[in-house]
């Protein structure tokens, strides 16, 4: 009897990645996919969101805002998003590359003024600029741990959403 050992690192299903390249190499229209979201509004400033079959993500305002605090609002989920894709990248990349990843953290802020939310102004009503300072912990050369960072930078879907203007059509049905 022969036993299957399969090696792993940072915890990351490597050959599952690379069965998706493959088969979007042989096929291009497999890149194109869709993703969805359905929110609902539940009173006040709460909502929460569904994706797929897991268990809803709720949303919330802070008090200072008007909301109830009871759960993170839009703006920070957005910036959390944008953490986890750079996490994403980084644990994918990294593994593709041999790189073990000891400890890995993700620290965003966005600034915004909120003059224009609450209706005092006209113009930008969304952040002004958003700063991820990530650490990365590894034996890895630093050049390799550099490398990294250019390419997770380079390939972020939500990084490229943020960074680059996309169009946007909200429709009232």
């Amino acid at each position: 009897m022969t036993a299957e050992v399969r090696q792993t690192l940072n915890d990351v299903d490597i050959e599952a990645v690379g069965s998706l390249v493959e088969a979007v190499r042989r096929d291009e229209g497999k890149a194109r996919t869709t993703w969805a979201a359905h929110v609902t509004w539940t009173g006040g400033f709460r909502s929460r969101a569904r994706v797929r079959g897991f268990d809803p993500t709720p949303s919330d305002e802070p008090a200072a805002l008007g909301g109830g605090d009871t759960a993170p609002n839009p703006a920070r989920q957005l910036l959390s998003a944008l953490g986890n894709c750079l996490a994403v990248g980084y644990a994918a990349n990294a593994t593709a590359a041999g790189i073990a990843i000891d400890r890995l953290t993700v620290d965003l802020r966005g600034e915004v003024d909120l003059r224009v939310f609450l209706g005092l102004a006209e113009g930008h009503a969304g952040f002004d600029s958003i700063t991820a300072r990530v650490r990365l912990d590894s034996a890895a050369p630093r050049a390799d741990l550099e490398a990294l960072h250019r390419k997770v930078v380079a390939t972020s879907p939500v990084g490229h959403t943020l960074r680059d203007a996309v169009p946007v059509r909200v429709e009232l049905l």
